[in-house]
């Protein structure tokens, strides 16, 4: 390719036909390595990957497990960024999330790579006072949201998007996923205040009851939405979370309850976390077969500014036949010029401030429904050395780094 120069064995160059101000970004990313040639296997890479760090993979099942072990090829001396620890690492797929937490307990397991913190009945286990100083609590650069899919009835219609704004009870989302400790701070905007390029904002403020819940004159704002969209007894759907997820099937429970007050029928469907995107809610044509209009996620930035955030869940270039994460399909011109024009800005300042003026755009559409900012009550069994927190994998421990005893 005339676009892409290598001058000798160290250096790439890339030429772009227009100007993307975080290529930098972009390239760091894994999907990004450099593969020789001969490697080069397309489609079934996948299955003999190029071992170019401390580590090799001895051995890949897909969706099941992973092992690697230290790579005689690599050199410390060549890699500053990377201790490289444990002589083996082991990584188990698809494993329930109450099963890992026990096996950390016991200390079967180092670790548990999703990062998303003990489930709720493990939590006053870490809590004890031996266990508490090997537990964490991060603010994540996640957020944990709920899309509606503008082209599944009756959500293509703004205003029934509107009514699920205001009758989505977010603290009793925010309770079911483990209260502010563990689950997180109310969210308003797409873009956390983690990510280059927030801007605090609220479209759809709530106020909750004296005695919990959504008070009536919040309530009274979804029923004119539901008004305004035809549908003034409500309407029904269906609402997705990952089946060994416990926490976020709560939380589905606790908006399809929140949402029956104003008349809106949720049924939930659940779904593995392995298939959940490239086989369900990121299919357009099932989601649509099967009527599924509200699909819970959780999103961190692919690099840590508004572009790199938002780009893969928000603009219309996202949506794809199978493996997307634009699940509401939003295609708004105002949000994709939006993203367009920043990504171009060689002015950084301006750069930033524009995508929170996208964040407002897509919120502008209802076509999200933001829960809260992630926060995890993380827990490292005992022998874990050098752990710490990094915003690289979205406020998880950094596992590059990580030993044990």
């Amino acid at each position: 390719m005339k676009s892409i120069e290598t001058p000798d064995d160290q250096t790439i160059v890339f030429h772009l036909n227009e100007p993307f101000q975080e290529f930098d970004y972009l390239v760091s990313m894994s999907q990004s390595i450099p593969v020789p040639k001969a490697k080069d296997t397309g489609t079934k890479y996948e299955s003999a990957i190029v071992s170019s760090g401390p580590y090799k993979i001895d051995n890949y099942t897909r969706g099941k497990s992973m092992s690697l072990s230290r790579n005689p090829n690599w050199n410390q001396s060549t890699d500053p960024l990377r201790k490289a620890l444990p002589d083996k690492i082991e990584v188990q797929i698809k494993q329930n999330a109450d099963d890992i937490d026990q096996r950390m307990l016991a200390g079967a397991l180092d670790m548990d790579i999703t990062g998303v913190g003990v489930q709720a009945g493990t939590q006053p286990k870490v809590l004890t006072p031996e266990q508490k100083p090997y537990v964490d609590n991060p603010v994540q650069g996640f957020l944990r949201f709920m899309s509606l899919n503008v082209n599944v009835k009756p959500l293509d219609n703004i205003h029934c998007r509107t009514a699920v704004q205001y009758a989505t009870d977010k603290v009793a989302a925010q309770t079911a996923y483990g209260g502010p400790l563990a689950g997180g701070d109310i969210a308003t905007t797409v873009l956390p205040p983690s990510v280059d390029g927030y801007t605090k904002f609220d479209l759809y403020p709530q106020k909750q009851a004296e005695g919990g819940g959504l008070d009536q004159a919040t309530l009274a704002k979804a029923k004119s939405e539901l008004q305004a969209c035809g549908q003034p007894n409500g309407f029904s759907t269906k609402i997705s979370a990952r089946s060994d997820r416990p926490k976020e099937v709560a939380m589905a429970e606790a908006i399809q309850q929140s949402l029956a007050k104003v008349g809106i029928k949720v049924s939930i469907v659940q779904f593995p976390a392995g298939d959940y995107f490239n086989k369900y809610v990121g299919v357009p044509k099932y989601v649509h077969d099967h009527g599924i209009g509200m699909m819970i996620m959780a999103w961190a930035a692919d690099w840590p500014t508004g572009y790199g955030f938002l780009s893969q869940i928000v603009h219309g270039a996202a949506i794809k036949p199978s493996g997307g994460n634009n699940l509401a399909e939003l295609n708004d011109p105002k949000v994709n010029k939006g993203l367009d024009d920043a990504i171009s800005n060689g002015d950084k300042a301006s750069r930033l401030k524009a995508y929170g003026e996208v964040d407002k755009a897509v919120m502008a559409t209802a076509a999200e429904v933001p829960l809260i900012y992630a926060k995890a009550l993380m827990y490292r069994p005992k022998r874990v050395t050098n752990a710490g927190i990094t915003y690289y994998y979205g406020g998880m421990y950094d596992y590059l780094n990580m030993g044990v005893e």
